[in-house]
């Protein structure tokens, strides 16, 4: 029986609570901690529910159990990331951030996870990062003159909880950052859209790149191998339209449909954040053993 690696959560909104679900389905991962900030929360409660331990004294909590787990998920907000990190970083522990912290080292798993495994503490971007980065990865391997990469995310109203809603300007920010980080494009911009919509929309994404006379054979080639890429570890991914060329740009659209582990399937925007975020540990976990 292979045994589990003992992981810790902070942070018990629509994230942390989505990411649990995840782990309790996990055959190498294990909560040993689950860390918010009100016993009344939904994830405290749900953690409850399966024998969890469970802590309200958040970080600090940590510092005074260092060995209750290996890895810290942190899937708090960019801000509270900044006071964490550092503490984390004394700990020695794995830590994987699910904020748009820009701190830790910036990981798509499609693209990066061998390199990542090797780093202390990881940054998973932000939800539309990880669903657009990729995919500008594969237009620039196919077609390298591309001067203008624009990444537009529309998740449901509802999916949004408090810690996306305070980090909105630190998620343009890094998505932005990302953007130029893997492509090498420096014109780079994102934006993200809550839409209120009833019943609530599926995560759509749209990718914008200004590019002349470009082969689309291949860009066609690239992001549908892409799009497998990502399908092995996020199963709701795919491509919403095909890359199109209007003699200026090219655009295409992907959409991401929830598991429903925790919200329903709407929910594509935590989804694919925590299938990533479960996707590195279980990499860290299998590298270890």
């Amino acid at each position: 029986m292979i045994q589990k690696t003992k992981v810790g959560i902070i942070g018990t909104g629509n994230i942390g609570t989505d990411l649990l679900k995840k782990i309790l389905k996990s055959s190498l991962l294990e909560c040993s901690i689950f860390i918010g900030r009100s016993n009344d929360s939904d994830g405290i409660q749900i953690a409850k529910s399966f024998d969890i331990p469970t802590t309200t004294e958040s970080i600090e909590f940590l510092q005074k159990n260092p060995d209750i787990c290996d890895i810290v998920f942190d899937a708090t907000s960019a801000s509270a990331h900044l006071i964490h990190s550092p503490i984390l970083k004394e700990l020695n522990k794995f830590t994987i951030d699910l904020t748009p912290a820009k701190i830790g080292k910036l990981c798509v798993p499609a693209l990066n996870l061998d390199e990542v495994l090797l780093e202390q503490n990881i940054n998973l971007i932000t939800c539309g990062g990880q669903a657009t980065v990729p995919m500008a990865y594969a237009l620039v391997t196919a077609i390298p003159n591309i001067s203008y990469l624009e990444s537009v995310a529309t998740i449901a109203s509802r999916s949004a909880g408090i810690g996306t809603r305070n980090s909105i300007d630190e998620y343009t920010l890094t998505t932005k950052k990302a953007l130029s980080y893997f492509t090498g494009v420096e014109d780079t911009k994102s934006i993200i859209l809550l839409n209120p919509a009833e019943p609530p929309i599926n995560m759509k994404n749209t990718l914008y790149a200004v590019v002349k006379n470009p082969d689309m054979d291949l860009v066609q080639k690239a992001v549908q191998q892409m799009e497998k890429n990502i399908q092995s570890y996020v199963p709701g991914y795919s491509l919403a339209m095909d890359p199109v060329y209007d003699g200026t740009k090219i655009i295409l659209s992907i959409q991401v449909v929830g598991q429903g582990d925790y919200l329903p399937s709407y929910a594509g925007n935590l989804d694919i954040i925590t299938s990533a975020a479960i996707r590195v540990a279980e990499a860290y976990t299998q590298k270890r053993k």
